[in-house]
């Protein structure tokens, strides 16, 4: 997420945003006569069998619900970023708030332009603590089914938590409970519990409740099998023909969301709540600048943020004139999307005005610095079919050089290098974002091949990162997206370095923040030596070994055009931006700096190519739209994936090869 701010205050002016209506009714206080007390004996399999046989609840929909909630994950007991625990997801956001570190690294300006002045940096952490913690009376229903679970269900609380079976045992309990409570019978059959499942999501809207559903049931029609966290086979069998009574969802009291002007694919919830475009003083205005895409310019690229703030502050922030903006926010507990700006138009969030002119911005409610703080399913879902949508709709490749993560958006200058923002960090699962995205990283080439795509096994690949809540120590044992790159092939050697983020030559560090030396599920690389277990590429500018074994590899064997300086050329500059030649600028629009970073792309270093592009700069500098222009230039220029972020070359300087 961007951090930046006004050199206002961020204001509280924007108001409050309403809690959801409870959605589960006050449920008893004593457990079912039935309910057996669990234990975390025998497999999850069978957990999930008995707590459905106990609880009346049939164990498709146990498992379905399960699986979209946690994909059949514990995390060690470690809460999601919305405070949810075990498989069932069962939320105490009050204790998991008070547990998880909010901020993350980066004083970049977001909007990335100096063509007006820009704002000081400002934290979200920081407008998260001008409200105190909420209490638990405070928190809307979808934040509190575990003490729900745990008064239905009679298990203590710190169990529900702690132990997947007990979890489990919740989570059937609460959906029986909401069976019984819309007066329907405990049905064996699965197709009569949509409204509980409805319900179960903890959507306070129609839409995102029907599409939780909905998903729900197709994971019962298609079935599942996966090894979870724990190291356990679960399996769903797959039942095509169940036709849910999705008429159950009229009798759920929810409320309609205003689906307004968005822009959103049909299988996805989507609400307006708009994003405001107004001056307020001084020549400011905020928080975003009106545009004509595709028309005026091309949309390029989608930007995967985390928000580092919880839900209701992510909303009191996007509508904020003094801050700044983004076109989607994405809610974690049920995948509900919400729309703040017009596709057309142009965010400030990625910290990089040429990125932001070019992209749609997506900020998904987490925190980049709490590891175990995961994402659930039914965001993962959401967010995808969101993607897939923009990417058909503007002809985006689905590949890491288009799908960004803010972590992946270049510096504009050298002086912007250290300030970039890393979120959505090492913690995101691109694998199963690109499975659900339709586009599976798998081999496309044989084992010599000139090019790999970083592909480690997200839960076992588990380097040690630092700094998540005290510097220097450990983080949390967790999944990774990421591999490390060293100076030789050995996991003894140095890291290699970042003369952009270490301008004194300093090494790279295990930092869950530095970037300097980290490979990123999805970034395809040129091979530049392979020696037993170990693999190099071309990196930064420099050759960087991974550990890449046959016998648990880490990265696929890719084809892909690549490029190296052109012949005779020892060297050539590298670029955070593509902005046009000078002569392209009409009279009136300052010229802007084409500035090297850095970093140079020697001969005989090969990179992987993205777009070609001719040099563009969207000049938008004041609150009247009259004056703003494309400047688009003769000058093209190669997007390139140089490190851990993209970067971009003067076509003019390289020539292009199949790798």
């Amino acid at each position: 997420m961007h951090r930046s701010a006004s050199r206002r205050r961020v204001t509280r002016a924007a108001g409050a945003v309403a809690s959801a209506a409870l959605l589960f009714p006050l449920l008893a206080a004593t457990p079912s006569a039935t309910a057996a007390r669990p234990e975390d004996s025998g497999s999850l399999q069978q957990q999930f069998t008995a707590s459905a046989e106990r609880q009346g609840v049939p164990r498709s929909v146990l498992l379905a619900v399960s699986y979209l909630q946690s994909r059949w994950d514990a995390h060690g007991g470690a809460p999601s970023v919305t405070g949810g625990y075990g498989p069932m997801h069962l939320t105490d956001a009050v204790t998991a708030l008070a547990e998880a570190p909010h901020h993350s690294h980066g004083e970049e300006d977001a909007r990335g332009d100096d063509a007006r002045a820009p704002r000081t940096p400002a934290g979200a952490a920081a407008a998260a603590a001008t409200t105190a913690p909420p209490t638990a009376e405070q928190l809307p229903a979808r934040l509190r089914t575990l003490e729900r679970a745990a008064r239905v269900a009679g298990i203590p609380a710190e169990e529900l938590r702690t132990s997947s079976a007990a979890n489990i045992e919740g989570g059937a309990a609460l959906l029986a409970a909401a069976q019984r409570e819309s007066g329907r019978p405990l049905s064996a059959d699965p197709a009569d519990w949509y409204g509980a499942v409805a319900r179960y999501s903890g959507a306070d809207d129609t839409a995102t409740a029907s599409t939780y559903a909905n998903d729900v049931y197709e994971v019962i029609r298609s079935g599942e099998t996966r090894r979870t966290d724990s190291g356990q086979v679960v399996t769903l069998a797959a039942d095509p023909d169940v036709a849910p009574a999705t008429e159950q969802l009229a009798s759920l009291g929810l409320r309609t969301a205003d689906a307004g002007p968005t822009e959103c694919p049909r299988t996805v919830a989507c609400e307006w709540i708009p994003a405001p475009y107004e001056e307020f003083g001084d020549g400011d205005y905020g928080n975003h600048d009106k545009a004509n895409r595709p028309v005026s310019q091309s949309i390029d690229y989608i930007v995967v943020h985390d928000t580092e703030a919880s839900w209701d502050v992510t909303l009191r922030l996007v509508q904020d004139p003094t801050y700044v903006s983004w076109q989607y926010s994405l809610r974690s507990s049920d995948g509900h999307i919400a729309q703040h700006l017009p596709l057309k138009d142009v965010g400030w969030h990625a910290g990089n005005w040429f990125v932001n002119a070019k992209s749609v911005g997506l900020e998904h409610e987490g925190f980049l610095t709490s590891p175990d703080a995961w994402y659930t399913e039914a965001m993962y879902r959401t967010s995808a079919r969101l993607v897939r949508y923009l990417a058909q709709r503007y002809d985006i490749p689905l590949d890491r050089r288009h799908i960004l993560g803010h972590d992946t958006v270049p510096g504009t200058t050298t002086a912007t290098i250290r300030g970039m923002h890393t979120d959505p960090g090492p913690y995101w699962d691109w694998a199963h974002y690109f499975q659900l995205l339709g586009r599976p990283i798998t081999p496309s080439a044989g084992p010599r091949a000139g090019v790999v795509t970083i592909r480690p096994d997200y839960s076992a690949n588990q380097p040690v990162y630092t700094g998540c809540v005290t510097a220097g120590e450990a983080c949390a044992p967790h999944g990774s997206n990421a591999v490390r790159l060293h100076t030789s092939p050995s996991a003894d050697a140095p890291l290699v370095k970042d003369v952009g983020l270490y301008p004194g030559g300093q090494d790279s560090t295990t930092g869950v923040n530095d970037t300097g030396a980290r490979a990123s599920t999805g970034q395809q690389f040129a091979v530049a030596e392979r020696r037993g277990d170990w693999t190099a590429i071309w990196y930064l500018g420099q050759i960087a070994w991974f550990h890449n074994p046959k016998a648990r590899p880490t990265a696929v064997n890719a084809r892909a055009l690549v490029l190296t300086p052109k012949e005779g050329a020892t060297s050539v500059p590298v670029y955070g931006r593509a902005y046009p030649e000078a002569s392209a600028y009409p009279a009136g629009v300052p010229v802007q700096a084409v500035s090297p970073l850095p970093y140079r792309l020697l001969a005989g270093q090969r990179y992987v190519v993205g777009d070609r592009t001719p040099g563009e700069y969207y000049f938008a500098p004041v609150f009247d739209t009259t004056g703003h222009t494309v400047v688009r230039g003769q000058e093209e220029y190669y997007e390139i994936q140089f490190g851990h972020r993209v970067a971009f070359v003067k076509a003019a300087d390289v020539r292009v090869s199949q790798g």
